[in-house]
């Protein structure tokens, strides 16, 4: 109905005068209220349409990705327009590039520490490789201290010794262990057939006794040559292992002190220029460093040769007191004398079966 109006309206002929004036026109009606209905239909649609926009965002809220933002002021044209969901992107990109460039800056770090740590090592390997050539072809000097290496040396022939002793104490022990064993079911023989011969009831009822007072003897003598064995695996094992160590660390500090000390050395006796002079200065600095490191050590295994003297004199002391006074009771029958003994060194015996391992443990 409206675009009716509209082309009727348009296609009117306006009269003009001959001087070019335009007539008066006469009053149309239908001119006048198609410009009226024109008007209140665009007044309902833009109301009608701001009120569907205003329910959507009090519902939903703004689309954010949507905005824009003017930057050419108030009407410019829409080349001055910028989507905020570019700028978000962009903002996205930057982060995750950032991110990513440090990450990488992480890594590059850790494989340059690699890099120099084993570029140390493996200079300091060759360092000591050619100082122990040196020194096994007779080229190199070595630092020497006589009274503190004859000191290692009793010490490692002692520790050979005691090995030995260790080793034949636990024999004795397997052996006696079968003894007792033996013993024991003999004893059990010995009794069954007391029952099963009246004839001989007597002579095998002695026999069984005796062989029960011999099991239950040698079972005390087993715990006291236990108590000694361990003893001296601590002592061998723990103690003397640990000390070793010690001057294994030791010899090993003196092997780099002797390289480096060739080192500065060489250098010391070649041209003193500005290069020369750096790694002069250099090599002193390493020097002064190993030279500290092989002093504490050495310092170190002098204290536990010290200590581990008196604990193994302490130790020994003790369990060869033990042994001797068990075996003498054992072999002369005294029972009551080896029973004193595990009680004056507070051993206590495992009853029978307390080596097994509980049901419990078992699952």
């Amino acid at each position: 109905m409206t675009d009716s109006i509209m082309s009727k309206a348009a296609t009117m002929e306006i009269p003009i005068n001959s001087n070019g004036d335009t007539g008066t026109l006469p009053e149309d009606d239908s001119l006048e209220q198609a410009a009226k209905l024109q008007w209140s239909l665009d007044e309902q649609v833009g109301s009608s349409r701001g009120t569907r926009d205003l329910q959507q965002v009090m519902v939903s809220g703004p689309n954010l990705n949507e905005t824009s933002i003017v930057s050419g002021g108030y009407g410019g044209t829409a080349e001055g327009i910028i989507p905020t969901s570019s700028i978000k992107g962009s903002n996205m990109h930057h982060s995750s590039s950032s991110s990513s460039m440090t990450a990488e800056e992480l890594t590059r770090g850790v494989a340059v520490e690699k890099l120099e740590t084993m570029k140390k090592w493996g200079l300091n390997t060759y360092k000591c490789t050619k100082q122990m050539i040196s020194e096994r072809f007779g080229r190199g000097s070595r630092t020497v201290d006589l009274e503190l290496e004859a000191q290692i040396e009793v010490l490692r022939d002692t520790k050979r010794k005691y090995e030995n002793v260790l080793r034949l104490a636990r024999a004795l022990t397997n052996h006696f262990y079968n003894m007792v064993q033996t013993q024991h079911a003999l004893g059990d023989t010995f009794a069954d057939l007391s029952q099963k011969s009246p004839e001989l009831r007597d002579e095998f009822g002695y026999n069984a006794e005796t062989q029960k007072l011999l099991c239950k003897n040698g079972e005390t003598l087993l715990g006291a040559i236990n108590f000694f064995v361990s003893s001296i695996n601590t002592l061998v094992n723990k103690t003397m292992e640990d000390t070793l160590m010690t001057i294994k660390m030791y010899e090993n500090a003196r092997l780099e002190f002797d390289a480096y000390r060739s080192d500065l050395e060489e250098l010391s006796l070649g041209p003193r220029d500005a290069v020369a002079m750096a790694r002069i200065d250099a090599a002193q600095q390493q020097y002064q460093v190993h030279k500290e490191k092989y002093e504490r050590l050495r310092s170190d295994v002098i204290i536990k040769l010290k200590f581990l003297e008196e604990n193994k004199v302490k130790v020994m002391h003790k369990q060869l007191l033990l042994f001797h006074n068990a075996i003498s009771a054992y072999f002369a029958g005294n029972q009551q004398q080896l029973e004193q003994t595990l009680k004056q060194f507070n051993i206590k015996l495992r009853p029978p079966g307390a080596d097994k391992p509980s049901w419990l443990e078992e699952q």
